[in-house]
């Protein structure tokens, strides 16, 4: 079954949820708006109708946001979803179904159908994720360029730190935190360091693919980002079934960081990202230029280690 989604924004950053009714499917939880495809319908016509049905606005501007294919124990849904930036009317539920405008920080605290989950996430998450540089012996150089990259909008790192110990590491994590915190919605994944996450406050761990092939269950707790190294279909369903919040698949296209890798291709990519029901960012060779082509394949946005600290940090 195919299902139009609206992510519908207002002129304050909130979005709305509207609860389901208790005798519908997945019954009393929370929802982003939107109903079935018609067989003659596309999804942004279906989008337009539904939400007129249901909410009584008539959607101006509306940007694919995620594609979620996801298998409940009774049915087969493909979720469509688009973010509506601009609709004339006031939201009401027309069908008498209660609504709530949400600021998106507050949006993991209402439960909603599972399916529903990649849309939280993918309202939640940013269009960009910095991976650092190895960071040297220059701390402080490293720490000030990190600022200047936080200061420009970088919101989403991952600390990778491969070539320090372990001690050098746990050393160089509180710093890098006291320059992060200064910014109240940006957030810090640690690479590969599943148990050092809590014990020094980081938000979240980003996973090797070595590391997918190892685990059986998600490292750590809901509160707390998890996010996976992908490079292929097999990696990727490794990281879905650990419940990885987010997904960094390449590389795209050759890189240095992995230069004896073959690259997916863009077509490759959108592969991928199409069978993900959570957000999935494009690497290899990424520069801010290629957020909108990342979107339009189907991903979140870009990650990437040069092309974000040299163009993000200035």
């Amino acid at each position: 079954m195919h299902v139009a989604v609206g992510a519908i924004c207002d002129d304050q950053g909130r979005v709305l949820l509207a609860r389901r009714a208790a005798h519908l499917h997945q019954g009393g939880l929370w929802e982003y708006p939107g109903g079935k495809v018609h067989a003659d319908e596309s999804p942004a016509q279906a989008l337009r109708r539904e939400l007129h049905e249901e909410l009584g606005i008539d959607v101006r501007a509306c940007l694919p946001l995620i594609t979620i294919p996801y298998a409940y124990a009774d049915r087969d849904v493909v979720l469509h979803v688009f973010e509506v930036t601009t609709f004339n009317g006031v939201p009401h539920g027309r069908e008498g179904q209660p609504l709530a405008w949400v600021a998106r920080h507050e949006l993991h605290g209402y439960p909603v159908p599972a399916a529903n989950r990649g849309i939280t996430l993918a309202l939640t998450l940013p269009d960009r994720y910095l991976v650092t540089p190895e960071p040297g012996d220059d701390w402080p150089a490293f720490l000030t360029h990190l600022g200047h990259c936080l200061a420009s909008g970088v919101v989403l790192i991952q600390l990778r730190a491969r070539a320090l110990a372990s001690e050098s590491f746990r050393q160089l994590v509180p710093l890098v935190l006291s320059v992060v915190r200064a910014y109240p919605d940006a957030r810090l994944l640690l690479n590969s360091h599943v148990h050092l996450v809590r014990e020094l406050g980081a938000d979240g761990v980003h996973l090797t693919a070595t590391q997918l092939s190892t685990l059986r269950q998600r490292p750590l707790p809901d509160e707390f980002l998890v996010a996976a190294s992908c490079h292929n279909r097999e990696e990727a369903k490794l990281a879905l079934a650990l419940r990885a919040d987010f997904m960094v698949l390449g590389p795209v296209r050759p890189t240095a960081t992995h230069p004896d890798a073959t690259p997916l291709t863009w077509r490759g990519f959108e592969n991928i990202a199409a069978a993900a029901p959570i957000p999935v960012y494009a690497l290899g060779g990424m520069r801010p230029g290629d957020i909108e082509f990342a979107r339009e394949h189907g991903g979140q946005g870009i990650a990437a280690i040069t092309g974000l600290w040299v163009d993000g940090g200035g």
